[in-house]
């Protein structure tokens, strides 16, 4: 990703992950599109669509962590065109879970597609689950 503006804004994101595994989920917000097509998909539940949902889902789920520690970002790749950037990335930490006092690791493989809107990167999609490693072809089978 060679756009300065989307450095920037994977910075600030960056920098926004880090305050949500602490509880602080403010700098993140300010990071999504408003836009009715923003999407939010996490590990914890089905996908969200719309400002209201995806605000709703980032609530539920740093509800649920506490006390991380900062990220680590794995880049895989990433791309920038005109108005539109994607990166895909693990993202790694530690913190408290749910009621645990129990500081666990946590990987995820996310997607977070960014998109201009009236001079700002914004996110416009971040998809973002557990799978790390390779798994055998049955883990996806549906309880």
């Amino acid at each position: 990703m060679s756009e300065s503006g989307v450095d920037l804004a994977v910075e600030q994101y960056h920098r926004a992950l880090n305050a949500f595994v602490t509880g602080d989920t403010a700098p993140q917000k300010k990071l999504f599109s408003r836009r009715d097509d923003v999407t939010l998909a996490n590990p914890l539940g089905p996908p969200a669509r719309g400002w209201s949902e995806v605000e709703e889902t980032l609530e539920r789920a740093v509800a649920q962590i506490r006390e991380g520690e900062p990220c680590r970002f794995e880049r895989i790749t990433g791309y920038t065109a005109a108005d539109l950037a994607y990166i895909v990335e693990i993202e790694r930490t530690s913190a408290k879970l749910g009621g645990s006092d129990r500081v666990s690791p946590i990987a995820l493989r996310v997607t977070t597609i960014f998109r201009l809107e009236d001079g700002q990167w914004k996110v416009a999609h971040r998809h973002a689950d557990a799978v790390t490693s390779p798994r055998p072809v049955e883990s996806v089978i549906q309880a």
